[in-house]
């Protein structure tokens, strides 16, 4: 009986490279690491955390996967600390988020909960700091809802864009930041589960009166529409979920 050759890999503790990796990061955030600083190599990293050389691969996995650092190669390769852009870290707030999204740990109503408090604070910044450009891409959304033939998947689109200007409008980073990945990763997951139970009239209506609401300058306006989306919005899942539920009976 012929004699097979394996050939494993070596073996790599999860928990370990786990570690390795957390403390690289904290080196990153407290700044002992800087954007473009060159890490050690595997070899010398292997040997200050007295791990095999797998391990230290598996924990630089982990750091790449979050955009955190990069590889070069040639004579002047090796591993640095990536300076990620805005997009890079956005898309990876949204794809978690969706990812959490889609093995239940968020509902419905808190997903439209938070939507709804965290538009409030923005829509506030919008009243004051909105402008010109911003005023007319929300109206061009606008036009663009109203066409009668716009399919739903191109109206919840211009749905989600609408909300992305509105947070643009609010000038501030970091609430455009948060913002995003709560539109781009949660309201097309509401948008799939209301929009046969929804009226377009009605959330025209409601965008119409949000855009109302910035050129008049009218804070409690703005806030009573996000206010009211919310309500329509909750009120329209429920009928959906029953709806649901009752398919699944019968």
């Amino acid at each position: 009986m012929d004699k097979k050759k394996l050939n494993y890999e070596p073996i790599v503790n999860v928990s370990l490279a786990k570690q390795i990796s957390e403390k690289i990061l904290e080196s990153i955030t407290n700044g002992t690491l800087k954007a473009d600083d060159q890490l050690p190599t595997e070899e010398v990293l292997a040997g200050q955390f007295q791990v095999s050389r797998p391990t230290i691969r598996e924990a630089l996995k982990r750091l790449a996967a979050q955009s955190l650092i990069r590889s070069r190669r040639g004579p002047t390769g090796g591993t640095f600390v990536n300076r990620p852009s805005y997009e890079e870290v956005s898309s990876n707030l949204c794809t978690s988020t969706a990812f959490l999204v889609s093995l239940g740990e968020f509902s419905i109503p808190e997903i439209l909960e938070a939507r709804r408090d965290l538009e409030l604070v923005c829509i506030q910044h919008a009243v004051e700091r909105r402008d010109e450009e911003e005023l007319n891409l929300l109206e061009q959304e606008l036009l663009i809802q109203k066409d009668t033939n716009l399919s739903d998947t191109e109206f919840c689109a211009s749905d989600v864009r609408f909300h992305r200007c509105l947070a643009n409008a609010c000038h501030n980073p970091l609430l455009q930041f948060i913002m995003f990945s709560v539109i781009e990763a949660l309201q097309p997951i509401e948008n799939m589960v209301v929009f046969r139970v929804r009226d377009r009239a009605v959330i025209i209506s409601q965008h119409e009166k949000i855009l109302d609401a910035l050129r008049l300058r009218n804070q409690e306006l703005a806030s009573d529409v996000i206010f009211e989306q919310t309500a329509y919005l909750q009120e329209r899942f429920r009928v959906a979920q029953e709806m649901s539920d009752e398919k699944n009976v019968n």
